[in-house]
C-alpha cells in the first residue's frame, strides 16, 4: 500500500516538473509570432441575391478567406446594438452571422456596398438587411413568407458565401 503511494505520487511529482520545464523552455516570442502569421479579418465587400428556376440564391462577397458563418432561422429580425426590429415583409426569418469579419477597415470607414435594407420579390426571398457590424461579426437577416429551405456554403477564387434557398 505504501509502495504504491510512493509511487503514485512519483509520477505526480514527475508530471509537475516535467510540465514547468516545458513552460520554460517555450520562446517567449511563441505566442506573438502565432498572432503575427494569422491571417487578417476579412472583409464582407457585397451582399447580392438573384432567382433561378428552382431556388433563390443569396451571395455575400468577402475579401480575404471565408470565416465561419452560421446561419440560424430566427422568429424575427433585429438590428444588432438597438435591438429595433427589421422592417422587412415575411413571416420566417434567416440571421446569417460571420465571425469573424468586419464591413469597415481599420480607420472605421465602410467597404461595405451592399444594400443595408432592400425589399425583394423573388420566388421564395422577400428581403435582405445587414443588421450588424460589430466587434468581428458581421450579420444579415433574409426574409420569407413560407418555410425557407436551405443549404449554405463557401465558394472560392473569389471569396463569398452562398445560401440557396429551394422553391
Amino acid at each position: 500500500m505504501i509502495h504504491t503511494r510512493l509511487r503514485q505520487f512519483a509520477a505526480l511529482a514527475t508530471g509537475a516538473l516535467l510540465a514547468a520545464c516545458l513552460s520554460f523552455a517555450a520562446p517567449a516570442s511563441a505566442s506573438t509570432t502565432a498572432a503575427a502569421t494569422q491571417a487578417p479579418t476579412p472583409l464582407v465587400v457585397d451582399a447580392r441575391w438573384a432567382g433561378h428556376p428552382t431556388y433563390d440564391r443569396i451571395v455575400i462577397d468577402l475579401q480575404g478567406h471565408v470565416p465561419a458563418v452560421t446561419v440560424t432561422p430566427v422568429p424575427r429580425l433585429v438590428q444588432d446594438g438597438s435591438g429595433k426590429p427589421v422592417p422587412l415583409p415575411g413571416k420566417y426569418f434567416l440571421e446569417i452571422r460571420l465571425h469573424p469579419a468586419a464591413a469597415h477597415d481599420d480607420a472605421g470607414r465602410s467597404v461595405y456596398h451592399g444594400p443595408k435594407l432592400q425589399q425583394i420579390n423573388l420566388g421564395k426571398l422577400k428581403g435582405i438587411a445587414l443588421t450588424s457590424d460589430y466587434e468581428g461579426y458581421v450579420t444579415f437577416g433574409a426574409a420569407f413568407d413560407t418555410l425557407p429551405y436551405y443549404r449554405a456554403f463557401p465558394l472560392h477564387s473569389p471569396e463569398r458565401f452562398v445560401v440557396d434557398i429551394a422553391h
